[in-house]
């Protein structure tokens, strides 16, 4: 495993805390559907060797609502949340599919970016990076409209897939979006009825992939 392509400021680092970030690491296998974090663990630097995480809340109502999704060699911070005092809500991962992580334990990770710049840059862009997703959310929920906002899952979804044809449920995206399931399931029929779309049981297959990029134009990151 090249260290350099999971984390950054690995060339950066002095011989001595590339030895001892060396001798940290571990790797772990996430099966689908596992929760690896609740909000209650600190389980440290996160990189996604291959498949896919879910980072998301759950509000007061009890609906969930995705802040980020990570793939092959994409980092996360928010495991590791005990070194953010000031972050007073929950954030869950969970593993979207069979995924493997090289994890960084807090201990290292704090130490380190308290005695090295590098490591403490990184933290920072890092952070500003996960913060500016989140306000990329907030401006979703606020200011567009739902049709634009599924147009725009179905298109990400497709191209993290490399298929047309997507297997997730109305329930799957209303909890990826935040919203109730009958608000999914009447924007999909309009989508279909439109011809970008056709729907099945477990199945949605986009028709006119031009015409939902259009739709999802002010939705997609």
């Amino acid at each position: 495993m090249k260290l350099g392509e999971y984390f950054p400021f690995w060339r950066q680092l002095k011989e001595e805390e590339q030895k001892e970030l060396e001798h940290s690491l571990y790797t772990r296998m996430i099966k689908k559907g596992e929760h690896i974090f609740t909000g209650k663990d600190c389980l440290g630097l996160l990189a996604v060797v291959s498949g896919m995480l879910r980072g998301y809340i759950i509000s007061e109502e009890g609906k969930e609502m995705t802040l980020y999704r990570l793939i092959e060699r994409d980092v996360c911070l928010f495991a590791a949340t005990c070194m953010m005092p000031n972050i007073d809500f929950e954030i869950h991962i969970v593993a979207k599919e069979d995924t493997k992580v090289v994890v960084l334990p807090t201990s290292v990770f704090k130490k380190m970016a308290k005695t090295s710049l590098p490591v403490a840059n990184y933290t920072n862009e890092l952070m500003a990076s996960h913060f500016s997703d989140v306000m990329w959310l907030m401006d979703q929920v606020m200011n567009k409209s739902m049709d634009s906002r599924i147009a725009a899952f179905l298109v990400e979804e497709a191209s993290l897939l490399d298929s047309r044809v997507l297997k997730v449920t109305h329930e799957q995206i209303a909890k990826e979006l935040g919203t109730a399931r009958e608000v999914v399931t009447r924007m999909l029929k309009h989508l279909q009825s439109e011809r970008m779309i056709a729907l099945s049981r477990g199945a949605v297959k986009i028709t006119d992939e031009k015409a939902l990029r259009e739709l999802a134009a002010d939705s997609i990151r």
